[in-house]
């Protein structure tokens, strides 16, 4: 007798032998990507201006200084060391003039240095002169006498100071008008001041005792010159006096 499968039963069993179908097998986790992160602006902006600030800072203290005074002044200071004739020229002396200097006044850039003669600073004691290359004429100059410790009456000076100097002669002889002044400045030195105002030409004239010597320090013009530049001739009338 034949035996009848039932077809349950071959599923039953075709479902009990077979195994179950292997899982697939599970991806490894992707790594973290790299993400570069931009600065925001206004992170860019702080960063610009910290970066700018550096650089100026670094600037202003590798660049050295420039003096205002120097770079803007129409002007530069003359060291004068009234040295005798005996050693004019440097012999015997200090070469560095600001070193050895007895007197300072300023010069208009651009005037021309005159050079003095022995001859010249042994008569009438001429130790410096500077004159505008334009106009000989208008010039600055200083002489310098020793053996005196003060200064005498104001019109004796001048008298005194005229007799080694023919031109200063003929500008008193001819002038219109003469002013003196007595002026002391912040240490209580004495300095008389003299205006000449002559028919052709202007002077003023600045002198005083230091170190055992005279110093008399001359500001000369044509009257044309003196009416076009009597700022820049008064600023360097005003500039002498003495140091050390």
């Amino acid at each position: 007798m034949a035996t009848i499968f039932s077809p349950s039963a071959l599923i039953s069993s075709s479902s009990s032998t077979t195994p179950p179908p292997p899982k697939p097998p599970v991806p490894p986790l992707p790594s973290k990507p790299h993400i570069n992160i931009l600065p925001t602006k206004p992170q860019l902006t702080k960063l610009t201006t910290t970066l700018a600030a550096t650089a100026l800072a670094t600037t202003i203290l590798t660049t050295t200084p420039t003096s205002l005074a120097d770079s803007s002044s129409p002007y530069h200071i003359y060291y004068g060391t009234a040295a005798s004739a005996a050693n004019y020229g440097g012999y015997g002396g200090n070469s560095d003039k600001k070193a050895s200097a007895e007197y300072i006044y300023d010069v208009p850039d651009g005037w021309k240095e005159r050079l003095v003669s022995k001859i010249q600073k042994g008569t009438n004691g001429t130790d410096s002169e500077f004159y505008n290359p334009k106009k000989k004429a208008e010039k600055e100059y200083l002489t310098f006498l020793e053996g005196f410790r003060q200064l005498a009456p104001k019109d004796s000076v001048l008298n005194n100071l005229a007799l080694s100097d023919v031109d200063l002669q003929d500008l008193i002889a001819s002038a219109e008008n003469v002013k003196s002044e007595e002026m002391k400045d912040q240490k209580g030195q004495v300095y008389y001041v003299y205006e000449i105002d002559g028919v052709g030409a202007h002077s003023l004239i600045s002198v005083t005792c230091a170190n055992n010597k005279l110093y008399a320090h001359f500001v000369n013009a044509p009257t044309p010159e003196w009416n076009r530049d009597k700022d820049t001739l008064r600023h360097i009338h005003e500039s002498f006096k003495t140091v050390g």
